[in-house]
Order: structure tokens, then C-alpha cells, then sequence
């Protein structure tokens, strides 16, 4: 995690522009796809460049990015085994792909925070996860972490 110094700090347009790159590649790979649908060499490179994404993300702890990147590459991934690919399912997808883009731009530079709540997110990743034959993506993108309770706090 990287999100604090200097080396963070110069390390912030490096990933930006990588970023840039890899979104342009993944909507490459849509362009394709909406051309020849379930092409498996297009929806590899796909799901390759929203990997090296959220790992790139993960490594200047940019949460916003690597977590949705990584929630779009898991639905493309359970999606291209058990269905094809639809143009609604490709246009939610291309959603989730714009706001990526919106989103890297909106980045704090001083901060690496990205300063809007995950509705837009959410409602999106629903959205694709519906046309992919997935409905419960909401419990899978927003997990609540377990918080201990104890026995006394647990009576009523």
C-alpha cells in the first residue's frame, strides 16, 4: 500500500495514465465483442486488462477502482462459462466501463481518494449482474465485515 509519501505521490500520474491505457484495451475488447459475440480471445483480453487494473489499483490502495474492477472481471468471468453474451449484457457492461473512466478522472491527486459514495457503482454492477443471470451481486459487491458481539449485548 503506497497511499502515503512521496513515492506514492509520484507514482499517481504513472498509474493514471496506465489505467487510461488499460480501460482503452477493455473497451477495445467490447467493441469487439459487440461485433463477434462470446469471442473467448476478446473477453480473455478483457478480463486480463481488468485484472492488471485492480492490481494496479490495489498497489496505490485506490479501493474505488480495484474493487469495482475486480467485481466486473468475476461477473464477465461467471458469465462467459454459462451464457452469452446479449447487447444488453454488453451494454451494461460498457456502463460499468464509462464510469470507470469518469471515476479515474475524478481522483484526488493529493489524496488518491475518490470522494463519491459506491451507488452509481452498485447500481451498475446490479445492472450488469442482471443481465448476466446473476441477481444477488448486491450481497457479493457490498459485503458488510462481521463485527463480534457478545453474549450480553446479544440478549434482549
Amino acid at each position: 500500500m503506497l497511499n502515503d509519501g512521496k513515492e506514492w505521490y509520484q507514482r499517481l500520474p504513472e498509474f493514471l495514465l496506465e489505467a487510461e491505457t488499460l480501460l482503452a484495451k477493455s473497451e477495445e475488447c467490447l467493441s469487439h465483442l459487440q461485433l463477434i459475440k462470446n469471442d473467448k480471445d476478446a473477453i480473455d483480453c478483457m478480463l486480463s486488462t481488468l485484472l492488471k487494473l485492480a492490481n494496479k489499483a490495489d498497489v496505490l490502495a485506490i479501493q474505488a477502482v480495484s474493487e469495482f474492477s475486480r467485481h466486473i472481471h468475476s461477473l464477465l468471468s461467471l458469465a462467459q462459462n454459462h451464457m452469452d453474451l446479449h447487447d444488453q449484457a454488453l451494454d451494461a457492461l460498457k456502463d460499468c466501463l464509462t464510469l470507470m473512466a469518469w471515476q479515474l478522472e475524478l481522483i484526488d491527486i493529493n489524496t488518491g481518494k475518490l470522494c463519491l459514495d459506491d451507488s452509481e457503482q452498485v447500481s451498475l454492477i446490479n445492472a450488469f449482474a442482471f443481465q448476466v443471470g446473476q441477481s444477488h451481486s448486491r450481497a457479493l459487491y457490498n459485503p458488510k465485515p462481521f463485527t463480534l458481539v457478545s453474549l450480553a449485548d446479544n440478549q434482549v
